[in-house]
């Protein structure tokens, strides 16, 4: 089920406006129960300002619903096995478990599995917050 999910990636990627970076990223992430949400970065001129892949996949799955994250999936044009940057691995933390499996992608599909447990080790828990 993984590919699937790196061709959603993938084709958001395609759409990236990052005419400052050149840099163009995508992420797709799944729902317990099925449903694929993805987003592209969106650059502006007021760089380094804008959105990265996960943030708008974010955006699209919170106004979709939301739901637990079962699964991530990540792709960058020019960077084989990217992972999401600090915020973006907060950010998903927010809305997935530890065992929440991302996907490190290079241009024909996925290269490595990780979790967002791996990844954020010791992320910030809304809980603490009550």
């Amino acid at each position: 089920m993984s590919h699937d999910l790196f061709v959603a990636a993938r084709e958001a990627m395609a759409k990236a406006h990052a005419p400052y970076s050149k840099f163009p990223v995508g992420a797709a992430l799944r729902t317990g129960d099925g449903r694929v949400f993805s987003g592209c970065n969106i650059e502006v001129a007021s760089f380094p300002e804008g959105w990265c892949a996960e943030t708008t996949a974010l955006g699209h799955y919170v106004m979709g619903g939301g739901g637990r994250i079962a699964e991530i999936a990540v792709v960058a044009e020019r960077m084989d096995r990217i992972t999401p940057c600090g915020g973006c691995r907060q950010r998903l933390a927010e809305f997935a478990d530890a065992d929440t499996r991302l996907y490190l992608c290079d241009q024909t599909g996925v290269v490595e599995t990780v979790t967002m447990g791996q990844m954020l080790p010791y992320g910030f828990k809304g809980s603490i917050l009550k």
